[in-house]
């Protein structure tokens, strides 16, 4: 439905300003209140103005120029349209078309002013915008990816730091390789995902924590760096989901399956071979199982310990 809106003003202004004013509110959708048009012989002042006009207006403008501040009527009507602004959240839009004093009420409201009572698009576009409660105010976008993805921190770390080492462990989850290339991980289409200096902070930090292995660069370049198994370990417990679930499930592999080598249980448990080589890295560190490894092709597992087949039971 069109806001209705009352227009409170000095009958002096209406030739050089009011009407004209409220014919082109009526065009763009505005259901102006005007006395001239929704008075007639017999009416009473009271109940037009303040019942119809003033009581069901959702904004009030008042036109203030060195005419209307002087007018008692104007200045009721301005008292009433405060009133009802406090009670019940009408808009109050002061409206300037001359030099003159601001009545105190209105000197801490935002006023429009007019210059040229002609043409004034700009103005007038800002009244309606003040009448719809619209805004040229531009819409929030999306964050960069370096904030949207402060969701899950890992451990201790930060959020920068978190995000880091997030995207580090799942380049080395994809490419099946703990060796991480900054310049293919953290920028996209040319530009950096992380600010530079951030970048830099994050791979040094998480080194100094032992969460990667950094391989020092002389250049001034962003130095490669390899995550470690503490580092991928606080990165799956936080981020891969049913992680100690699928720790289980290599535990049956091994135990109940007899599987003996990373690719069949990888195969077996439908996860990526990266995973399941650090699971039993992870086993391995821990005396749970025993391995061989060659530089290349499958890892065997050659020994499994009792504490696995009582990991089943507990």
């Amino acid at each position: 439905m069109s806001p209705k809106v009352f227009v409170s003003h000095a009958s002096e202004d209406k030739a050089r300003f009011v009407t004209a004013f409220a014919e082109r509110l009526r065009q763009n959708g505005v259901d102006a209140w005007l006395d001239k048009w929704e008075m007639l012989p017999g009416d009473s002042l009271v109940d037009k103005i303040f019942e119809e006009g003033l009581k069901e207006a959702q904004a009030v403008i008042v036109v203030l120029s060195q005419n209307s501040v002087a007018k008692p009527w104007v200045r009721e009507e301005l008292n009433a349209a405060v009133v009802k602004r406090i009670n019940t959240g009408s808009k109050l839009i002061p409206v300037v078309i001359d030099d003159c004093e601001i009545p105190e009420v209105l000197k801490a409201t935002l006023w429009q002013h007019i210059e040229d009572l002609d043409d004034y698009p700009k103005a007038f576009d800002r009244i309606l915008a003040a009448i719809f409660g619209t805004t040229d105010k531009p819409p929030i976008g999306s964050p960069p990816a370096y904030a949207a993805s402060f969701v899950q921190n890992i451990g201790a770390l930060n959020n920068v730091d978190s995000l880091v080492l997030r995207m580090a462990c799942e380049q080395a989850r994809a490419k099946g390789s703990d060796l991480i290339d900054p310049n293919e991980v953290y920028f996209k289409d040319g530009e950096p995902i992380v600010p530079d200096a951030e970048l830099r902070d994050a791979i040094a930090m998480l080194g100094q924590h032992h969460y990667v292995r950094v391989i020092p660069l002389f250049g001034g370049g962003l130095s490669p760096f390899h995550v470690t198994t503490y580092g991928f370990e606080s990165y799956a417990e936080a981020c891969v989901p049913g992680y100690q679930s699928i720790v289980k499930d290599v535990v049956v592999a091994l135990v109940n399956q007899k599987l003996t080598d990373d690719v069949a249980i990888a195969a077996a448990l439908k996860q990526p071979l990266y995973l399941i080589q650090h699971i039993l890295k992870v086993m391995e560190d821990h005396g749970h199982l025993k391995m061989s490894k060659a530089l290349s092709g499958p890892r065997f597992i050659y020994e499994v310990s009792p504490s696995l087949r009582r990991a089943l039971t507990s």
